[in-house]
């Protein structure tokens, strides 16, 4: 038996909600990404070997092992936020991120400390992705149970935009340190600023998120006694819930990894990389693209309330996995020739920053509602911690390995467009999945069912 229960959050608590959850979220990502946005000069003073691309693909490498742990911290702190709560559970792994991403900053170099450097970059990369691992489902778990029924898509959708809002940040932040420094001092060590200066802003977070209360549904189910005692069995071996937890991975979030981690992260290293355009002018066609596109997660958030979550996010898959050839053999004509071993400095803006403008629409679209999507297939009990393994696994597993394989398969095959087989292939194969599997409705009744009384 159970009983339907709606959110009490009024509309000014809601908003309280919703900054605070932001506002860490936005600062977990930023801290987050800022290592793949260096991976180059990370390469060179963790990885020196003379060759620039076998660093880059080294630092990608560890890049790529912050996305592998991230669904064992979906497990380890999806279970703790099915047990002790979901605020608690957030503010631990924001210190915990903010930790490890302040100690890459102060970290000696390979030239320093030798083989000690590459193993202790690894530890923190790993304490980073637990951190995230752990984040993501309770800020959305979070606000989607203080959420209005009708509405959820709308409000949760604010949490997704934090991903690219962290994306935004750390290119901001690293744009303004490479062009206050030399080349050599920003290479030598000015790399290291966006590192320490994550530790003031996890601080803000921190102090903002202290004063939230624990969401309404999960206290209500707590007063109850209907916890779950162990929620990774009843997420994973219980048939019903398990077979959710498929189809969430292969029919949505595989895909929607895929088609964030190329618009929003590939698109950056194959216009450095690919194209050779200079980094600064890569970093302004990136925040403006990604300025003007962020709306759209909340419209197509707020569209997924009327018409349903499956429609925009499948649409954005296939939308993406036959645009992406021809995108990127335009940005490859705007970009021009360019002498082996030179540098771009100047490019027509405009037409480059559509096109990527164009992946992040998609992006947009597939993110969007993915949050209410999945919060929406599973029961208050067993929430955070089923909801979070399919997203990790998803965006950490498939949609991280974008960077590396597909840096990997242009250097292999001297190809420009060999790394978009890829993203191309899983997003096709998302898509047919999640045309059959997925559920078609606006939103699913266990989001407010509380077991175990009389309805």
């Amino acid at each position: 038996m159970s009983i339907v229960v709606q959110s009490p959050t009024d509309p000014k608590t809601l908003r309280k909600v919703i900054v605070a959850s932001s506002v860490g979220t936005v600062i977990e990502w930023y801290d987050f990404y800022i290592f793949g946005m260096l991976a180059a000069q990370i390469g060179a003073n963790f990885f020196p070997s003379g060759d620039s691309t076998t660093e880059l693909l080294k630092s990608l490498a560890v890049f790529w092992v912050g996305f592998v742990v991230r669904p064992f911290g979906a497990l380890v702190f999806g279970r703790l936020g099915d047990i002790v709560g979901r605020k608690a559970t957030f503010m631990i792994t924001l210190l915990m991120m903010g930790a490890s991403t302040f100690l890459v900053g102060v970290l000696p170099s390979y030239a320093q400390v030798g083989a000690l450097a590459p193993i202790l970059l690894i530890v923190l990369r790993i304490g980073q992705g637990l951190a995230l691992g752990g984040e993501y489902g309770g800020a959305a778990t979070y606000v989607a149970e203080s959420a209005p029924a009708n509405r959820r898509g709308y409000f949760t959708s604010f949490i997704q935009i934090t991903a690219t809002a962290g994306l935004i940040l750390s290119l901001l932040v690293i744009t303004t340190a490479r062009t206050g420094l030399s080349k050599a001092d920003f290479e030598g060590w000015g790399w290291r600023i966006p590192f320490l200066l994550s530790i003031f802003l996890v601080l803000f977070s921190y102090f903002i998120r202290k004063k939230m209360a624990e969401s309404p549904l999960f206290a209500k189910l707590k007063s109850r006694g209907q916890i779950s005692k162990n929620p990774l069995r009843e997420s994973f071996v219980e048939p019903v819930n398990r077979r959710l937890v498929l189809i969430a991975l292969f029919g949505a979030t595989m895909g929607q990894g895929v088609v964030w981690y190329t618009s929003q992260f590939y698109a950056k290293t194959f216009m450095e990389k690919a194209l050779s355009i200079d980094p600064t002018v890569v970093s302004t066609v990136m925040i403006v693209a990604l300025v003007l596109a962020s709306p759209l997660f909340v419209v197509f958030g707020a569209l997924s309330d009327k018409i349903g979550r499956k429609k925009i996010m499948l649409a954005g898959m296939i939308l993406a996995a036959v645009s992406y050839v021809p995108l990127y053999m335009a940005m490859s004509s705007v970009a021009g020739t360019v002498e082996k071993g030179g540098t771009i400095t100047s490019i027509p803006m405009l037409p480059m920053i559509a096109l990527v403008l164009v992946q992040v629409v998609f992006v947009t679209m597939v993110y969007g509602p993915i949050a209410a999507f999945l919060v929406e297939m599973f029961p208050v009990r067993i929430r955070y911690t089923s909801m979070s393994l399919p997203y990790h696994i998803g965006n950490g597993v498939f949609g991280g390995l974008v960077p590396l394989l597909s840096t990997y398969l242009v250097a292999h095959f001297g190809n420009n467009y060999a790394g978009l087989a890829y993203p191309i292939a899983i997003a096709s194969i998302c898509f047919v999945i999640g045309l059959f599997v997925l559920p078609s409705g606006v939103q699913d009744t266990r989001m407010d069912e509380i077991d175990g009384e009389a309805s």
